[in-house]
Formats: C-alpha cells, sequence, structure tokens
C-alpha cells in the first residue's frame, strides 16, 4: 500500500473532535426517572415481601389451628367408635372445609380416609401443606395425617398486587420524568433568555448587557462576569477605534506633507539644490513616520506582555545623568535646570529605562516656564520597589485629564502642544509599557503650578 493511500485511509478513520451536545433536562429527567423506579422498587418490592409474609403467616396459622382441630376430633372419634368413627368425622369436617384436602395414614402406611372429591389439585394448584400425627386410643401405632390448604385465591391476590406495583413503579417514573422535564424546562427558561441577549449582542450594540426579569443565585455571578466582559471588550474597542483615528490621523500630515513638496517639486524644473532640500524634507518625514511606527511595535510587544530584560544593579541617579546630557541642547534653549535627588541600586533593562526617563524629560521640558529648573526624584517604595519621579514648572493639568495622561496620542489641550516641535503623542504611552515591562506603572500629579509625571520599578 502507498502512503497516498495510508494517508487517505487514516483519513477516513479520524473521529470527529466535536463532543456531541446534550440536553440537561432530558438527562436529568432521564436519572431522577430511573432513581425513582429503583427507589419505588424497592420500596414496594418490600411491601410485596412483607404482604406474602402476612399471608403466609394466616396461613400457616389456619393449617395450625384446624389440625388441632382433626387431632382432638380424630382421639375422640377413635374413643368412641374406632376407624368407622374417625371416617365418619373425617368426611363431616370435610364438607365444611371446602378449601382443604385431609388424608390419613394408618400406622403400618394403609390408606385410612381420602378426602374423595376436593375442590382443587393438591398436586396442581397453589397450597401449603402440615402434617399431623394422632395416637391411638388402644395404643396401637399413631395415625400419620396431612392436611393440604389451598392458596389458590391467595396467590392470584399476590399476582394482581404484583402487577399492581410493577405498574405504579413505571408510572411513577414516567410522571417523575414528565415533572422533571418541564421543571427543568421552566427553570432553565433564564438561560435560554440569557442565550438570546447574548445573541443580539454585535459590533453596533456592545453597550448590551444581560439582564435577568428576576435575580437567581446560580446565574447572577454568570451574568455579572459577562457583563464586567462585555464592559471591557467596549471600552478596548472604543479605545480601538480611537487608536485607528488617531494613527490615521498622525500619518496623514506627514504624508500630505511628502505628496504636496513632491507635487511641487514636479511642478517644474528644478535646480540640484532645490531638489537636495525636497528629499531633506521628504526625509524628515519619513523619519517621523517611521518613529510613529516603531513606537507603535514596541506598544503592541509590551501589550502582549513581553517582560523587561534585567542586567546587572545599576544607578538611577548615573542613568538620569547620561539622559540630561542628551537633553542639554534643548535644556539650554528654554534657560532650564535640573536637579536630581536621591538615587537607588536596580537591575533593570538598561535601555528601556533610559528610553523612558528621555520621554519624561523631553515631556518636561516641553511644557515648563522658561527659566525655572526641573527635578528628578528616586525615592524608595515598599521593600524592593523605587519610583522616578520628573518635576516641571507649568500649566496645570486638570484632574478629569490625569488618569488619560499616558493614553496613546492624548493631549490635554491645544495649548500644550508645540507646533515648532510636533510629537506624535505616545512618549508617555511608552513610558507606562516601560514601567509595566518592570512590573510596575506610570503615575502623574499636577497642581500649585507644578507637574510630576513618573513612574515605578520593581
Amino acid at each position: 500500500m502507498n502512503t497516498q493511500a495510508v494517508a487517505a485511509a487514516t483519513t477516513d478513520l479520524k473521529v470527529d473532535p466535536t463532543p456531541c451536545t446534550y440536553s440537561i433536562g432530558k438527562r436529568l429527567s432521564l436519572l431522577l426517572a430511573l432513581q425513582t423506579i429503583i427507589g419505588l422498587g424497592v420500596l414496594l418490592a418490600s411491601i410485596y415481601g412483607f404482604t406474602h409474609m402476612l399471608f403466609t403467616a394466616k396461613q400457616d396459622e389456619h393449617l395450625r389451628d384446624y389440625s388441632a382441630v382433626l387431632v382432638e376430633v380424630l382421639r375422640e372419634a377413635d374413643t368412641k367408635g374406632g376407624e368407622a368413627e374417625m371416617v365418619n368425622k373425617l368426611a363431616w369436617l370435610g364438607e365444611r372445609q371446602p378449601g382443604t384436602f385431609v388424608q390419613v395414614l394408618r400406622g403400618d402406611g394403609s390408606e385410612l380416609y381420602r378426602d374423595a372429591s376436593p375442590t382443587f389439585d393438591p398436586l396442581k394448584a397453589p397450597s401449603r401443606e402440615r402434617r399431623f400425627e394422632v395416637p391411638r386410643a388402644n395404643g396401637g401405632a399413631p395415625l400419620q395425617g396431612r392436611v393440604v390448604l389451598d392458596c389458590t385465591s391467595d396467590a392470584q391476590y399476590g399476582k394482581r398486587m404484583a402487577l399492581l406495583l410493577v405498574f405504579a413503579t413505571l408510572a411513577g417514573g414516567a410522571f417523575v420524568a414528565w415533572a422533571t422535564y418541564w421543571r427543568v424546562r421552566c427553570s432553565l427558561r433564564p438561560l435560554l433568555d440569557l442565550a438570546a441577549q447574548t445573541r443580539a449582542v454585535d459590533v453596533r450594540r456592545l453597550d448590551q448587557r444581560l439582564a435577568l426579569p428576576e435575580p437567581i443565585e446560580e446565574l447572577q455571578p454568570l451574568v455579572e462576569q459577562f457583563n464586567g466582559l462585555m464592559q471591557r471588550v467596549e471600552r478596548t474597542y472604543v479605545q480601538l477605534e480611537g487608536f485607528n483615528a488617531d494613527v490615521a490621523h498622525e500619518l496623514r500630515t506627514p504624508l500630505a506633507n511628502l505628496i504636496g513638496q513632491t507635487e511641487v517639486a514636479l511642478s517644474r524644473e528644478r535646480s540640484t539644490a532645490e531638489l537636495e532640500d525636497v528629499l531633506v524634507s521628504n526625509l524628515e518625514e519619513l523619519q517621523r513616520m517611521a518613529g510613529i511606527v516603531n513606537d507603535m511595535l514596541f506598544l503592541a510587544q509590551a501589550d502582549r506582555g513581553v517582560k523587561a530584560r534585567r542586567g546587572a544593579p545599576v544607578s538611577l541617579a548615573e542613568l538620569v545623568r547620561q539622559v540630561v546630557e542628551f537633553h542639554e541642547a534643548p535644556m539650554e534653549e528654554a534657560s532650564l535646570g535640573i536637579d536630581i535627588e536621591g538615587d537607588a541600586l536596580l537591575a533593570i533593562d538598561e535601555p528601556l529605562c533610559k528610553r523612558a526617563i528621555s520621554n519624561l524629560l523631553g515631556n518636561a521640558i516641553r511644557y515648563a516656564e522658561k527659566g525655572s529648573r526641573l527635578c528628578v526624584r528616586i525615592l524608595p517604595e515598599g521593600e524592593h520597589g523605587v519610583r522616578l519621579w520628573v518635576e516641571n514648572v507649568g500649566p496645570a493639568i486638570a484632574p478629569e485629564h490625569l488618569p488619560r495622561m499616558f493614553d496613546r496620542f492624548f493631549r490635554a489641550d491645544a495649548s500644550r502642544c508645540e507646533i515648532e516641535k510636533p510629537h506624535h503623542g505616545l512618549g508617555l504611552s511608552i513610558v507606562a509599557a516601560i514601567a509595566r515591562m518592570h512590573d510596575g506603572f506610570a503615575v502623574a500629579e499636577s497642581g500649585a503650578g507644578r507637574t510630576r509625571v513618573g513612574f515605578s520599578l520593581t
């Protein structure tokens, strides 16, 4: 057999991994019906057994009493008239006990008496038998007798009772199955309503929430968890839509500049120097677009849960001084000074932390008042954590804007944007991402003319 044939045969033998669905109502109905049948069966079988025991005890008592009567009658008859009298007495008693059969044997085994025409066949009909012994008045061998009781009516009654009990057991099981299925269907109706409400949720109705007509203890946690999930999904979807719109807006400006400058350059003959100027301007726009794309890729990696690669412990104050040297030119241009307070040794991802500090310093320089001083504070937090603040003097940020300071492309207001030095609004988002990669978080405070933005590291 070739390889293709083996592969085809293997494909044919594959089993669908999808499990078969089942109905909770039907399964519960069958299980409860089975339990009911077993329970009722045991109970009714016990009742039937006790009833049979009562019938047996009644029959034994009747046989015992009748045997005692026969013994007394035969002893008396033997005393008065011998065997002839005994036969007469037995015949007389036999006529008055139609449901019995009596047979008496002499001591030598010969038959003394036998009911001539019994109303039942002692060998075939349901019956019970009791043997008795009658001593002879003359001192001879005692008579041996037996009395058989016809139990046909009791047996028929027991059979009818057994059929009735079996029918009651099956009927009880069927009724329990139907009642359980109906009750489960009614009880599961809220689940069907929740399923219908869930099917109604789509992209255009993310504000849809599940609700029950009346609170159900078992379902309420599920409803609350689903509504919480939908709230997070809605918030994420709104943020994603806003993020896409912001990305399109940020990329549209450099693309428009590129297209406009290129069209102008192609509109007439240009000298080599003019074309070089156009290419340099286009290169700046392309670099800006590349920066936006790179920052977006970095944020996407951080959102996927990538952790920082920690190295040997380093001095955070020394790290800040290295970053400050990179920002000396814009600080001198804005006549800004800087103070570095505190220090800590911590195992961090040095390039990422430099980038976060650089973004914080750039943000502070951008919005600080000219001639003021910046302050970088490094403070211990908890047992192993550190918080790094960058503080500047400048316009206060409204309290409602502080929670969104680290959102992508967020700007509190137009007055805080420099047209001469545009930025694409991802700097503080990157700071928050780097903090998360170090198991920390970003935070911002503003008031009394001072703004502090920083992050924690652990």
